[in-house]
């Protein structure tokens, strides 16, 4: 079935035959948590994919062209039956629903109801893409894996979710994340304090995200006790690393020496999560990335998992997929410039010369 919310198919092929279709929800509970909060929920589904959601008691009547109403009513079924197994649905897991549908998964429940943790405030984190799904599983069953993709897919947050997963269900003793103290394109100059004061802002992202899935005062205590250890990578050489799941960040802004020395640093009992994105690298020109580098180099040995991530996969705001996807059709279009002038300045030349005939 096409996904009608991609709008990758041209209008005049899409089925527009209006019809309408009735879904009974059974009970006012699972309603509620459906609609969302002030039906934001099924506000999101009339955007997204183009048709009317009516309620009426635990009845939702759908209206619109007859694909849209098709992919609306199987929608709206299993985000009912993810909400009956225990899964709470908010408006960014019925965006992300839209797209795990539309992708061809038959069950969200396949994909979604894997939950990883239980954040501080008793969210669940859980995958929600085939691709997240498939990067959870991996770190499950791989003692090295490499998540690379754009930002916002998630890689980073759900390595860090494992991470405190496994420290909770104590197969592991510590947690150790790492980035490279890199600058992102700006030269931020001295930095006054003391050395865990200067490198502090090359750490935030992972502090955050480190307390968004344990309290502030939870995530302190581990820190001051050594159980989860946030520094920059160069701290980790001639270090053996037991008993530990260790995540590097933004990889892409490793050389090729940085990333032979972190992956060399697992000792026994031991998990590495590496992640990246290869379009954001801020390394000085001419400098090859030892995320790219190691992606050729390790590809084919057992126990190393790589993990690809697309657009598709961004559970951001959904500009930022919009975005992406504007960059890198930018980014292709002034690559292949330059292959257009050397051909037609090839043809010019391969040209057969006229012979002149004096009259």
């Amino acid at each position: 079935m096409r996904n009608p919310a991609t709008l990758e198919v041209p209008a005049a092929r899409a089925e527009t035959t209006p019809t309408s279709a009735k879904v009974d929800v059974r009970d006012n509970e699972t309603t509620q948590v459906l609609c969302g909060n002030q039906n934001e929920n099924l506000k999101l589904m009339e955007r997204r994919l183009g048709v009317r959601v009516g309620q009426r008691g635990t009845e939702l009547l759908l209206s619109g062209p007859a694909d849209a109403v098709a992919f609306a009513v199987r929608l709206v079924e299993n985000l009912e039956g993810m909400i009956r197994a225990g899964r709470p649905v908010y408006r960014e897991d019925v965006e992300q629903a839209i797209k795990v549908l539309g992708r061809g998964t038959e069950s969200l429940q396949e994909v979604m109801l894997g939950t990883v943790l239980k954040s501080s405030g008793n969210r669940q984190i859980a995958p929600k893409s085939i691709a997240q799904k498939r990067y959870v599983d991996a770190i499950r069953n791989h003692d090295i894996v490499f998540g690379v993709g754009p930002a916002g897919t998630g890689k980073t947050y759900l390595a860090m979710a494992m991470a405190v997963a496994f420290l909770q269900e104590r197969k592991v003793k510590r947690i150790i994340l790492a980035r490279p103290a890199v600058e992102a394109g700006e030269k931020l100059g001295f930095l006054p304090g003391d050395l865990a004061e200067k490198v502090n802002p090359y750490l935030r992202p992972l502090y955050d995200a480190l307390h968004d899935m344990m309290a502030v005062e939870r995530a302190q205590s581990l820190v001051e006790q050594g159980v989860v250890e946030v520094a920059p990578l160069a701290f980790m050489r001639g270090r053996t690393l037991n008993d530990a799941f260790v995540i590097l960040d933004e990889a892409q802004n490793t050389t090729v020496e940085q990333m032979k020395m972190f992956l060399t640093r697992l000792g026994y009992n031991s998990k590495a999560v590496i992640t990246g994105d290869v379009t954001q690298v801020d390394l000085p020109t001419g400098k090859l990335s030892g995320l790219n580098h190691a992606r050729s180099v390790l590809k084919n040995i057992d126990g190393i998992h790589f993990s690809e991530f697309s657009d598709v996969d961004v559970v951001r705001h959904p500009l930022v997929q919009e975005v992406i996807r504007a960059y890198e059709r930018s980014e292709a279009s002034q690559k292949a410039a330059p292959a257009a002038r050397e051909a037609a300045s090839a043809s010019e030349g391969a040209a057969p010369a006229v012979e002149r005939t004096e009259s």
